[in-house]
């Protein structure tokens, strides 16, 4: 068993790095001792034997203290054995009992978006994983795709935008005024573009960069989601989107 004195020097080292995380770059261990309310000799002690397992790195010149390599390698790893469709299901089942609609979350796979979680207020209804869906034709694609450079939509067009419904939109510069819209205001919509009796929106997921790493959808047969319904799915989903982008470690973007 660990006594108090070793415990709290775990915490203490742990808030440091978190410190330095935050940071956003380099900090003095004056500065560090500072904000976690540590003496200096106890701040430097701890970032000296973190250094020494290449968890923080020293600038020769400045002195100053920054993450090392050893920290992004276990962030890399992180990364790797997080299992969004776990993390996001007890999230999507919630979401679907309280909008009673299906739920379900995508990710970008080559150029296309699949289902890796659904679920409907029921249980019942059709399973949608594994599902490969058109970027431009879909809410969560639309999502995924807003966070693209702008090429790789001029790329997607040059192959050809296939014209689902009437309702699809194959113009690349139509296309690029919509995911600008979507940036814009933070959600997607998709009003019988893919399939004609379906209507969706959709809200990002992010990951520790601020980048969308996943898009959280709401479907329903058209009658069931009217334009005057945005805004509450919006609310409701956007909530969700944000408890899954905490537990996966990610940061929503800022306006």
């Amino acid at each position: 068993m660990l006594d108090g004195n070793a415990v709290r020097s775990v915490d203490r080292a742990a808030s440091l790095l978190i410190a330095l995380g935050e940071s956003e770059g380099e900090a003095g261990v004056t500065e560090l001792a500072r904000r976690l309310g540590l003496h200096k000799s106890t701040a430097s002690r701890l970032l000296a034997t973190l250094q020494k397992r290449g968890l923080v790195q020293q600038d020769d010149d400045s002195g100053k203290y920054r993450l090392g390599l050893a920290v992004v390698r276990l962030g890399g790893h992180a990364e790797k054995t997080l299992d969004l469709r776990s993390i996001a299901m007890s999230e999507l089942e919630g979401v679907a009992r309280s909008v009673k609609e299906t739920t379900t979350i995508g990710v970008l796979e080559g150029d296309s978006v699949v289902t890796i979680a659904w679920s409907d207020a029921s249980g019942m209804g059709h399973d949608r994983t594994g599902r490969n869906l058109p970027l431009h034709a879909t809410a969560p694609g639309k999502v995924l795709l807003s966070n693209r450079p702008e090429r790789e939509v001029i790329r997607l067009s040059k192959i050809g935008f296939t014209p689902y419904t009437s309702h699809t939109i194959v113009r690349v510069d139509l296309l690029l005024e919509e995911l600008a819209r979507v940036r814009k205001r933070g959600f997607a919509t998709a009003f019988g573009e893919h399939e004609p009796t379906v209507n969706a929106v959709a809200v990002p997921v992010y990951d520790q960069r601020s980048s969308v790493v996943a898009a959280l959808e709401v479907r329903a047969s058209g009658n069931r989601i009217q334009p005057s319904r945005i805004p509450e799915l919006v609310e409701k989903i956007r909530d969700v989107a944000s408890v899954i982008t905490e537990r996966i470690g990610g940061v929503v973007a800022s306006d």
